[in-house]
């Protein structure tokens, strides 16, 4: 059976990318540090995908085992030698961590085989792959990166489903949406892969996913937080707020639309499609689940600050979104480390601090005196 390797057994490792291979026929090996979820697919060998309809229609996913980066190190290096693909769905974060182990998998893979590894990170962060090729290359001998050359590729990718938290953590079953997009950018013919759509240019797709679902969803998670809502979906019934996303969204697609000649009729079809998505109770999402690791959803390259920034400089207005990243500063749930991180630095230095360190904003420019503005509007 051809193998594939799987870097994160989390809800969106199990709930899309691992079963779309797993349902291509392929034997997946999730590699994680969660001793807990590892144990249990070595000893079940399969668990079930639940799609968040009226109807929970359900897919059995099997031929699937586990692997701990952290204690078997020699087993993950023996899966990368045998495996057609190598993917990832960690978080863009833990891409570095994970680097040294693959180059010594892909070291060992090159003297041994001439056969093709197929890498692509699955993360939500544009160029995703390049991050974590280059996080590789750092780990890799001269020698080795030269063999790697027509036999290791790494293509970058965008990913799109909604997995909300898990009503039973302890389970492997996974609820996820009925809709998802998984799109890889390469020139190339690949092994073909259930629900994989392949496409010459990334950068459309990419900056449209993250720009529509990322924003949008950061926009509700934020606002509904500080309007005292629990889940997405009760978020959205609430006309202001519906009102915000919108308008946010239309900034996001006057700027994509610019940018990559799209069809503004057909653009905003697809922010509507996004929007209705949200709207599913089934899913039950909650704000604090979709507004967590604010830091890094404040990010210059990220779903807020981004779009906003590129919006500027082409002239297009931006006001909503600094709206929604005011929103974001006062994101202050307790349990989440970096939202408690931005509180403390608000609370010593002031917003222009923070969206200086945090998303690379000078404090004199156009957006940050917006965002202050709205921030402390928003405050009252």
């Amino acid at each position: 059976m051809k193998q594939t390797v799987h870097f994160g057994a989390g809800n969106i490792g199990r709930g899309f990318i691992g079963g779309l291979f797993a349902e291509s026929g392929y034997h997946v090996t999730f590699v994680d540090i969660a001793d807990q979820i590892i144990d249990k697919l070595n000893e079940q060998k399969s668990y079930q995908v639940k799609l968040a309809t009226e109807q929970e229609q359900t897919t059995t996913i099997e031929n699937v085992s586990g692997l701990n980066n952290m204690k078997q190190e020699e087993g993950v290096i023996e899966a990368i030698k045998g495996a057609v693909y190598l993917t990832t769905a960690i978080g863009p974060n833990i891409l570095p961590r994970i680097a040294p182990l693959i180059a010594r998998g892909l070291t060992e893979r090159v003297y041994e085989t001439d056969e093709a590894l197929y890498v692509i990170a699955c993360e939500n962060q544009i160029s995703a792959t390049d991050i974590l090729k280059k996080h590789i290359f750092e780990n890799l001998d001269e020698d080795t990166k030269e063999r790697l050359e027509g036999r290791v590729y790494f293509f970058n990718s965008a990913v799109d489903r909604i997995v909300p938290i898990q009503e039973d953590p302890e389970s492997l079953d996974v609820l996820v949406e009925p809709y998802f997009e998984w799109v890889v950018e390469t020139t190339q013919t690949i092994p073909p892969i259930e629900g994989m759509t392949v496409v010459e240019e990334l950068a459309p797709f990419i900056e449209r996913k993250l720009f529509t679902v990322n924003t949008g969803h950061a926009v509700i998670a934020y606002f509904g937080y500080l309007a005292g809502k629990s889940t997405i979906d009760k978020t959205l019934a609430d006309g202001t707020v519906a009102k915000q996303v919108q308008d946010t969204l239309k900034e996001t697609g006057a700027y994509l639309v610019k940018q990559y000649g799209l069809n503004e009729e057909e653009h905003f079809a697809y922010i509507q499609k996004i929007i209705e998505r949200f709207k599913n109770p089934y899913l039950n999402d909650a704000v604090t689940r979709v507004g967590r690791a604010p830091m890094r959803k404040l990010g210059p390259e990220d779903r807020l600050i981004r779009p906003a920034t590129e919006a500027q400089k082409v002239g297009l207005p931006f006001t909503n979104l600094a709206k929604a990243i005011a929103a974001a500063l006062l994101f202050d749930y307790q349990e989440d480390e970096e939202a408690m991180k931005i509180q403390e630095m608000l609370k010593e230095h002031g917003p222009a601090y923070v969206l200086k360190e945090v998303s690379g904003l000078d404090e004199n420019s156009e957006i940050s005196k917006e965002v202050i503005e709205q921030y402390h509007a928003l405050k009252q």
